[in-house]
């Protein structure tokens, strides 16, 4: 069954059924890794994209739910001027140890200033729940999202 997705901006048309988790399309067909697949549940926010502006996880997104909908990987994430900023706060607050979960952080963290500019720390905390960071960077993490919001990058 053929489903047109567009991701990244740009409109493919898949042959794939239409249960496939969206994660596969992107890390297994079209070869866009930087989403990660975590657990695979939906709970530790590894395989964040954004469908239409909201984070959502790839792993439980599937093609036929997604069709329609504009689909923003980590890829392309820097072309939003939040994506930018905060793609710059995470590098000057030095953020990533491991790097496995950076790329749902900071598609979490995007959607959060594209939403709320200015966050309070309870914004924040709301925003980022669910995304884990097995090396527990969560403190940096905070330091980027008020660095970019503040447009101090």
């Amino acid at each position: 069954m053929g489903f047109d997705l567009k991701i990244n901006g740009v409109v493919r048309n898949l042959d794939v059924p239409p249960d496939m988790p969206v994660l596969w399309i992107l890390r297994d067909l079209l070869g866009l890794t930087g989403t990660k697949y975590g657990c695979g549940v939906a709970q530790c926010g590894a395989c964040t994209v954004h469908l239409d502006g909201e984070p959502v996880r790839s792993c439980l997104l599937t093609v036929s739910a997604a069709a329609g909908h504009d689909i923003t990987t980590i890829e392309a994430i820097a072309q939003t001027e939040a994506g930018a900023k905060v793609q710059q706060a995470w590098l000057d607050e030095e953020v990533i140890q491991c790097g496995y979960c950076q790329s749902g952080q900071i598609m979490a963290a995007t959607a959060l200033l594209q939403h709320i500019p200015n966050p309070t720390d309870a914004d924040i905390d709301e925003a980022m729940a669910g995304n884990i960071c097995r090396c527990g960077t969560y403190v940096r993490i905070r330091k980027a999202i008020r660095k970019a919001a503040t447009h101090e990058t």
